[in-house]
């Protein structure tokens, strides 16, 4: 093997990789973006972006995800079902293998790179890529080492990506052409068939849900700020286009980061080095921070349509994707906080965009009330974001990222209400969807409204308010709130026709209940009778 650049003292024979071409070792974006445009990976946008196609996967697979059990003693805490399907070990050898010889003669990127800004806390990870354009976007995402403090650094997890290899389910017991799978014992992930980015990063994130909260680590997906005159923390839960990216940038504060966090007895800390954020629709004018972050040098922008001649971008387009995607590092952002760490949040906000019309735009959340609509992880899903919904329907995700969590929801808000309890942070349930009906009725709730209950929550201005309790939910609501008319604070009283709101109420409260019965037998009575009255 030729190596490029400096090889890492942990070398590629500890994997079985003992033919490859050459190997790029923490090679910098420059070298990447080079090797991807030699060959034909991508092109340059006009601002020097990386544009690529993903081809036939546009969007995670999580019906290809699959997780080595082992039999170990650890993985007996993984919660095995739909999200966490079981792989025996001799399918991922057997997959293993043929990515070894697939690898032969073949040219590899290394890039040794970290999640977790907190050093107590932080996993080295080591990212195997058959495609220089998949190293340019996991070196974007994660925190980049300084080059000299690479090339020692044991990984403490492996991501071998090689979306050239396609698997075949007759003889690999998997379900398609392409797999994810996990391996806890031997701390490998492999990625094969697809050439969506996403992939590697959320796979990160997958690891880190499981050795973190085993360490009383609180892991989370969400955003975070920090204000500019008080330094006080905010995290921001939300499912998309419930406006998690677009609530948690603010003028006024510091991004700490845009997606995956820790929240350890020390404060919260982000995992990542860079942003991923969807490009759809994007504008200037009403985006201008991920705007200028995707028009430099560096970001990869996946399945972007662009003019064939000038490469001019058309975000407006979904002629390849909706999902279309551009990754880029943190510091293309004006405004952030560099070390990627905060003290403890003193405000939560759990997102959601209720298309039925019927929760408060804004409310206060107990403990119990905060782990149960955490764990409920809802938003609507709108008629035409997939095939068959003609109307809006609940859409629940547990913990705001049921994908992504090898443990028992529960788990994860267990250790939500410990810190809720131990650091005294006041949780709040947003809605950002409708008001004075459901969706075709009713109208999108004022964003000006929306981050006004944002500003009087993270400048103590509720705190002295009364608030009432509303009958489906059990959920307070402020009778005021500055910056907000209150006849629009109390949702049924925005309704014309108020049987109707209730019905709304009832049914959607039903939905809540009967999509919490999985979680009941591994939950307190506590978290479940915290939850809407069907």
């Amino acid at each position: 093997m030729e190596h490029i650049g400096t090889p890492g003292s942990y070398g590629l024979e500890n994997y079985g990789i003992k033919n490859a071409g050459k190997v790029y070792w923490n090679a910098v974006p420059a070298v990447l973006v080079k090797e991807s445009l030699k060959r034909d990976e991508g092109v340059l946008s006009p601002d020097g972006a990386l544009i690529v196609n993903t081809g036939k996967y546009t969007g995670r697979s999580p019906n290809d995800k699959f997780v080595v059990d082992n039999g170990t003693e650890e993985e007996k805490l993984i919660d095995w079902g739909k999200v966490n399907v079981r792989i025996s070990p001799e399918k991922f050898d057997r997959l293993y293998n043929k990515m070894l010889g697939y690898v032969q003669n073949r040219d590899l990127f290394v890039a040794d790179l970290v999640a977790g800004a907190d050093k107590k806390y932080s996993t080295p990870f080591r990212i195997i890529t058959e495609f220089a354009w998949s190293n340019l976007f996991i070196n974007d995402m994660l925190i980049r080492p300084a080059l000299a403090d690479r090339v020692n650094m044991i990984p403490g997890f492996t991501i071998i990506c090689v979306p050239g290899l396609e698997g075949s389910p007759e003889e690999d017991g998997i379900n398609s052409g392409a797999f994810i799978i996990v391996n806890f014992a031997k701390k490998i992930v492999l990625i094969g068939g697809s050439h969506y980015g996403g992939e590697m990063k959320k796979s990160v994130f997958s690891v880190m849900n499981f050795i973190l909260p085993l360490q009383g680590v609180m892991t989370m997906h969400c955003s975070a700020n920090v204000g500019k005159k008080n330094g006080d923390s905010a995290l921001f839960f939300g499912l998309s286009g419930t406006g998690k990216t677009t609530l948690s940038s603010d003028p006024n504060r510091l991004l700490i980061g845009d997606d995956e966090h820790g929240w350890s007895d020390d404060g919260i800390f982000n995992f990542e080095g860079g942003c991923y954020a969807k490009m759809i629709k994007l504008s200037q004018e009403h985006e201008p921070l991920i705007w200028d972050a995707v028009h430099r040098f560096g970001a990869v922008l996946e399945n972007v349509i662009y003019d064939e001649v000038t490469h001019d971008l058309d975000f407006d387009s979904d002629a390849r994707t909706e999902n279309t995607r551009g990754a880029y590092p943190i510091f293309h952002i004006d405004g952030i906080v560099e070390d990627g760490k905060g003290g403890h949040p003193t405000n939560i906000f759990l997102l959601t965009a209720d298309a039925s019309g019927v929760l408060p735009p804004l409310s206060k959340l107990d403990k119990n009330q905060a782990m149960y609509y955490f764990m409920s992880g809802y938003t609507s899903k709108l008629a035409g974001t997939e095939r068959g919904i003609t109307e809006p329907q609940p859409n629940f995700s547990a913990c705001f990222g049921a994908p992504f969590l090898p443990l028992h929801p529960s788990v994860y808000a267990e250790l939500l209400g410990k810190k809720i309890a131990q650091f005294d942070a006041d949780v709040w349930l947003l809605n950002t969807g409708w008001s004075g009906g459901p969706y075709g009725i009713g109208k999108r709730f004022s964003l000006p409204y929306t981050r006004a209950f944002v500003t009087a929550a993270l400048n103590g201005d509720l705190a002295s308010v009364e608030f009432e309790k509303e009958p489906f939910f059990g959920l307070n609501i402020p009778k005021s709130c500055p910056g907000v008319p209150s006849e629009v604070l109390n949702p049924r009283s925005t309704w014309a026709d108020k049987a109707a709101y209730d019905e709304a109420a009832q049914k959607l409260a039903a939905s809540f209940a009967q999509n919490f019965k999985k979680y009941a037998e591994k939950t307190s009575a506590d978290i479940v009778n915290a939850g809407p009255k069907a």
